[in-house]
């Protein structure tokens, strides 16, 4: 199972900007849509597909796909800072009320072997499991948010502060705690998965 840490790094940025805790957030390709669900709600499938007599495959998934920039709008707007999206010469960016950029593309953040969209269709899952979604996906990113407001709102009233407000794009690092997902948050799956009950 793949979590989705870019999206994770997207709310985790909106709360840290809103508390003054970072500047701007730096993503690659902001048009790639995907088909993002609860995980909670993915593994409760996992565990009606075990429950099968027979083993069969399914697929997981909203049967929605939605925008990296959809997302960003969403996340912002939840934390208070609603963003609009312009071009700067070919790359999108994302502006604040006050007219800073928050959002900013850096090629270097683009993945090699990506695809622009990856959606699934749930209808067999639906149909043999009684298994479907229910948590949409403006709700999933809100309640993303809210987890990260409150984390970042802590870590202001601390004073404790990352190594860096990542202000520069940089390569990921596994000794940076920023980039490293966080226990017991909602998280974001992405791409549409598939389980196969043995």
């Amino acid at each position: 199972m793949e979590l989705g840490t870019r999206f994770t790094k997207i709310t985790r940025a909106a709360g840290r900007i809103r508390h003054g805790l970072q500047e701007k957030l730096f993503l690659g390709n902001l048009a790639a849509r995907r088909d993002w669900g609860y995980a909670p709600e993915f593994v409760e499938g996992m565990w009606l597909m075990l429950q099968q007599e027979e083993p069969d495959d399914f697929v997981l998934a909203t049967g929605e796909a939605h925008s990296v920039e959809e997302f960003c709008v969403l996340a912002f707007e939840r934390a208070g800072m609603p963003l609009v999206f312009e071009w700067e010469g070919e790359q999108r960016r994302g502006v604040d009320a006050e007219g800073k950029v928050r959002v900013s593309v850096d090629p270097r953040y683009y993945r090699p072997t990506e695809v622009d969209q990856l959606i699934g269709d749930p209808t067999k899952a639906r149909e043999k499991l009684g298994w479907a979604p229910e948590t949409l996906f403006a709700d999933l990113v809100s309640r993303m948010v809210d987890n990260d407001m409150a984390l970042a709102k802590g870590e202001a009233g601390s004073g404790s502060r990352y190594p860096t407000k990542n202000q520069e794009p940089r390569a990921r690092n596994k000794q940076h705690l920023p980039d490293q997902p966080r226990r017991n948050q909602p998280q974001a799956l992405s791409p549409a998965h598939e389980g196969v009950a043995h």
